[in-house]
Order: C-alpha cells, then sequence, then structure tokens
C-alpha cells in the first residue's frame, strides 16, 4: 500500500465504534500526507554520558532524595508514603518527605516496562514502551495564532479547529492537553466541554488535566464513556493520561498528588516532568539539573507503586536552560538536546517508558521556530523517547499555539518517521540490472525499475516546494508559512468528525449536563 498518495487523515469509520478488526476508510485527499501507522525506532538509543556518568547522576538524586527530601503538599499523600516506610515530617511540622534509596529502588521496580494506551478507535491505540515513538499535539497555550487573525486569546472555537486539524493529521498520534487552553469558558465547567469535544472530534487517545481531584475523575469516566467499555475494563486497560509537573525544585503540589492517586488507583498511566531550568529552578550545570529532575521524577513515580503496585507511569525530561540576561526560558537549544537525550539513558536505567517533547522559545512560525524544534525533535528520537509532547503547533515557549506550526511540524515529524523506516537491502533493491540497462552516460528516469517504484521511491513532502525559482516565483512566491496556512484551511474543510455510537455520545451529553448541574469542579 502506497503511504503518500493524499490518504484521507485518521480515517473515518462505516459506523458505530470500531472493533479491533473494523477496517478504516480511507478517502483520496490533496494533502499529501503519511498514512497512519505506528513509528518505531530501529537504530537504538544514542547514548551522550557514559554508564559510569549516568550512575553518578542516579546515586546523586538518590541522596537529594535521602539528605534533603521533597516536599509532598498533600496530607493523604503523605500519609500512604508514612504507611509505606518514608520517613515523614510529624504533622504539624511541615510536608518534608525522606526516602532511603533502597525503597525508592523497591517501589519502582514494579512500574511496567511498555503499556498499551487505548484509543476510542482500536486502530489507533498506542504502545508506550520499547522503541515505539508517539507524537502529540501541542497542548497548554493560553493563546493561540495564525495568519488571518494573528495572536489571540485561547477560545473554545480554536480549540476544537486544533482537535479537528490533529485528527486529521495521521502523524500526530493523541492529543496532550488542550491545543489551546478556551478561556471563554468558566474554570469549573471547562474539563468537562474540552474532553467531550476530545470524544466528539476525535479518536485518538487523549489527556485530561490533573487540577484537582473532580477534574481527573471527570476525565477518566468521559474516556471510560468514549471508548463504551464498564469501569473494569477501563481499569484494566490505560485509555487516558495526565502529565504531573513537579514544583520544582523538590516539591509536588495537592492537585498533582491527587491526580498521582486517582490515576493509580485506576490503572491509567502519568507521566512525572520535573520542570528543571537550569540556573532558575534547577542548579545551573546540566549535570546538577538532571541529578534534580532524576530525584523529583523517581519519587513521584514511587509513590504511585505506593498507591498501586503496578499501575503505569512514565519519565518525563523537560530540562533545559535559560536566558540568563532576562531570565526566559530557552528551547531546541544545543543544552535542551544534550538534557532530553541523556533524560532517556535515566529512564531506561530504570526501565521506565520515556517522555519528551519538541519545543522552541520562537515568537512566530519561523525559521527559528524550524530549527529549534528540528533540534528538540532529534534530542527526543535519539533519546529513545515513546512520547513526544507538543509535537505540532508549540511557538513563543510554549506561550502560542500556531496553526502555521501545525502544519509546518507535522512535515518535520512526517520526514522523521521516514528517516526511522528500516532500509531493504535485497537483489531487487541494489538495482543492478537497471545499471545494465542504463550503462555508463545514461539515466534512469525512464527505466522499468525506476517507473514501478517513482511513486515510493522517495518521501513526497507535504509542505515543501522543490520547483525551481523561476516556476516559483511565477507562480506568486508562496513561502513555506503561506503555505502551511493554505494547508491547514483545507484541513479544516476537509474535516468529518469521526464515527460515534449515538448511544456513547447520548451518555457522554448526560454525564458532562449531571456534573455542570453540580457545579462541575471547584476553582483551585
Amino acid at each position: 500500500m502506497r503511504e503518500r498518495t493524499g490518504r484521507r487523515g485518521s480515517g473515518r469509520r462505516r459506523g458505530g465504534n470500531a472493533d479491533a478488526g473494523d477496517a478504516i476508510e480511507l478517502a483520496t485527499k490533496k494533502i499529501n500526507q503519511l498514512e497512519w501507522r505506528a513509528v518505531e525506532n530501529p537504530y537504538g538509543p544514542m547514548r551522550v554520558l557514559s554508564d559510569e556518568a549516568i550512575e553518578k547522576i542516579h546515586e546523586a538524586s538518590l541522596t537529594v532524595l535521602e539528605e534533603i527530601g521533597i516536599d509532598f503538599l498533600n496530607p493523604e499523600a503523605r500519609d500512604v508514603l508514612r504507611k509505606a516506610g518514608a520517613d515523614v515530617a510529624p504533622e504539624g511540622n511541615g510536608e518534608r518527605v525522606r526516602m532511603d534509596r533502597d525503597l525508592v529502588m523497591e517501589k519502582i521496580a514494579s512500574v511496567p516496562k511498555s503499556f498499551t494506551l487505548h484509543a476510542r478507535n482500536p486502530a489507533h491505540n498506542l504502545t508506550m514502551g520499547g522503541g515505539h515513538i508517539n507524537f502529540c499535539a501541542v497542548a497548554s497555550a493560553p493563546n493561540c495564532s495564525d495568519l488571518d487573525r494573528g495572536r489571540r486569546r485561547g477560545n473554545f472555537e480554536d480549540y476544537e479547529n486544533f482537535l479537528k486539524i490533529s485528527q486529521q493529521l495521521n502523524i500526530v498520534h493523541l492529543q496532550g492537553g488542550y491545543p489551546v487552553e478556551p478561556i471563554d469558558i468558566p474554570p469549573r465547567v471547562r474539563h468537562l466541554d474540552a474532553l467531550a469535544s476530545m470524544v466528539k472530534l476525535t479518536d485518538k487517545v487523549f489527556h485530561a488535566y490533573s487540577l484537582g481531584r473532580e477534574r481527573i475523575t471527570d476525565g477518566i469516566e468521559i474516556a471510560r464513556i468514549g471508548r463504551g467499555v464498564s469501569q473494569e475494563q477501563m481499569d484494566r486497560e490505560p485509555s487516558l493520561f495526565t502529565i504531573i509537573n513537579s514544583n520544582s525544585p523538590l516539591k509536588l503540589d495537592i492537585p498533582m498528588l491527587n491526580g498521582i492517586m486517582e490515576m493509580a488507583r485506576r490503572g491509567q498511566p502519568f507521566v512525572l516532568t520535573p520542570f528543571t531550568l537550569s540556573g532558575a529552578m534547577a542548579p545551573v550545570t546540566i549535570a546538577g539539573a538532571l541529578a534534580q529532575q532524576n530525584a523529583e521524577a523517581l519519587a513521584g513515580i514511587a509513590f504511585s507503586q505506593m498507591v498501586n503496585p503496578g499501575a503505569p507511569a512514565m519519565y518525563g525530561g523537560f530540562t533545559s536552560n535559560v536566558d540568563m540576561k532576562s531570565g526566559a526560558p530557552a528551547f531546541g537549544t544545543p543544552e535542551y538536546t544534550r538534557a532530553a537525550i541523556i533524560g532517556g539513558q535515566l529512564a531506561r536505567r530504570y526501565g521506565f517508558p520515556y517522555r519528551s517533547s519538541n519545543v522552541n522559545a520562537s515568537n512566530a512560525p519561523d525559521a527559528q521556530a524550524a530549527y529549534e524544534s528540528e533540534m528538540a525533535i532529534w534530542g527526543a528520537v535519539l533519546g529513545g523517547a515513546n512520547m513526544v509532547m507538543h509535537g505540532a503547533g508549540w511557538i513563543e515557549g510554549g506561550l502560542c499555539a500556531s496553526f502555521e506550526k501545525v502544519v509546518m511540524d507535522a512535515e518535520i515529524l512526517q520526514m522523521m518517521a521516514e528517516f526511522l523506516k528500516p532500509i531493504e537491502v535485497t537483489d531487487e533493491t541494489l538495482a543492478i540490472d537497471a545499471m545494465k540497462d542504463v550503462g555508463p552516460g545514461g539515466h534512469f528516469f525512464g527505466t522499468p525499475h525506476t517507473l514501478a517504484r517513482y511513486e515510493d521511491a522517495f518521501y513526497a513532502p507535504m509542505l515543501s516546494d522543490w520547483r525551481n525559482f523561476e516556476t516559483w516565483e511565477e507562480s506568486g512566491s508562496i513561502d513555506a508559512t503561506k503555505r502551511a496556512n493554505q494547508i491547514y484551511h483545507d484541513l479544516l474543510a476537509e474535516y468529518e468528525a469521526p464515527a460515534l455510537d449515538p448511544a456513547i455520545a447520548e451518555e457522554l451529553d448526560a454525564f458532562v449536563a449531571r456534573r455542570k448541574e453540580e457545579g462541575g469542579a471547584p476553582e483551585e
């Protein structure tokens, strides 16, 4: 089956919720993208540090947990830690928790090395672990932008348009959160409308925020309803994920800990991601920042196993540097890329699935955005990441989601997916007979060997324009950002919602209406 004939994004099923064996109906379209497929890295991860250096970081992080400790702000979490044998400050004397290194290593041993995330459409199930790489859409931006209307505050219309585009793009495997924050919906009920749209407008795996117990439990229930499964099946089959950010340095807050506890109890995965920016929330040296990152990650993951041994969890790396003149975060830098690769080495040291990111600090979808993203994506791939957050659309250090950048990133991710495909070396692909036919001084454009393969011989770009300058100039001199704008509008125009069982839609609407009537979630 050819992979670049402009296939329909993500698929339109023939009615109802798909079963594992259901075919995906694909319609021809003009946008030139790869078909949906699992992406795997056949080359193996890169090693920036020696095994000895990794062990030094490991031992330093355990020393941090033993001697300095982590503040756990949630009293319920401290009770769990106390019962598990951690050294917890007496009630009324603070939130500090210290963990013996043997306790930490004992607890993290039960984390699964890989797991499957189950989507509403089983054809979009994902494996987290091993050599699998899964690309998320952009998440958590408070603003969005395009060439048509410029930069604006997040709103529900743009939020849903980002969902539609990411559903269309086959290289976007899952939703990593709200692509842009729909701040025109009241905070108490925002998660209900936002997650209901995830179910209705996409059929891929999605994320719920751990911003209080009610929001994450509502998210688990919405994911269950969307899949049309029982509570018991949901608990057996991870179907939703959340990001847990430690409050670097060395602190886990109440909402995040509630998220860990609720997700672990229900067998749903979380990604423990310290927010360690060197020189700001972590030591200025990369080694020191990574030791702190590792300590915070181990603390949260070990805690999850105290709640429910065997609960799935992932190790998140996000260490980068800041501009020491302004304090602004920098992304896609050499320091970020090395830290991303080392983060993968640390995750593999413990057998954890690993999360990295596609990030940049550019204020526009321009050359800076592209080259910083390319650096970040290479760091994720070379680091052996299983999940790449913010894969398509992030600019401005995460403060803005760009519609054009979604398309630009999708092109980079598709190229990376093609790069990761193994090369076949056979008598047929070596093409000795074709070379005999052509001989010295000829060309291969018209040979049977070429004509039989010309559509599949090379990656066909979605965005790039490979015409010569004169032809490009005559056609209007449209640059890459303007082409990305055209493609994003085409993706929206061609969008069709994936089929959803009417009974599931009715149950979902009833749940959302009931939770709104109850007041939704409390203000945080």
